[in-house]
């Protein structure tokens, strides 16, 4: 059967408008905003109830406040208050806990980005013909 590229052999796999790919897209960074007001939201709440406690902030703490701080900037874009550290901390303990968390947090992040376009990148290079 014949059609514009020929015959159906011709056809590219991958025909579609412009805007599905840009829908997708739009998709994925909504659905990534929308987890990290949810995970803000619960950080917010937590956090409100730990500062409640006469217990200062330890290493554990310090780690769990530091990986989920990225994922507060939505809401601090958008004007809400969220609470990314512990102002009753237990010092060089807490701090080491909140880097560690921050810098673990990064590496998962930066770690899975780069090899997600790794990827993408492999599946586009064509080899060299014989």
């Amino acid at each position: 059967m014949l059609s514009l590229y020929g015959s159906m052999k011709d056809r590219p796999e991958h025909v579609g408008p412009r805007w599905q790919k840009w829908g997708r897209i739009l998709i994925r960074i909504l659905c990534v905003v929308a987890v990290a007001f949810v995970i803000g939201w619960t950080l917010n709440r937590i956090s409100a109830q730990l500062e409640k406690s006469a217990r200062p902030a330890g290493f554990a703490r310090g780690m769990l406040q530091g990986a989920l701080m990225p994922m507060a900037m939505p809401n601090l874009l958008a004007g809400r208050d969220v609470v990314i550290y512990s102002q009753k901390n237990t010092g060089v303990n807490y701090k080491l806990g909140y880097t560690a968390g921050v810098n673990v947090c990064g590496a998962i992040f930066f770690g899975l980005f780069f090899w997600r376009i790794s990827r993408w990148r492999a599946g586009r290079i064509l080899p060299l013909p014989p």
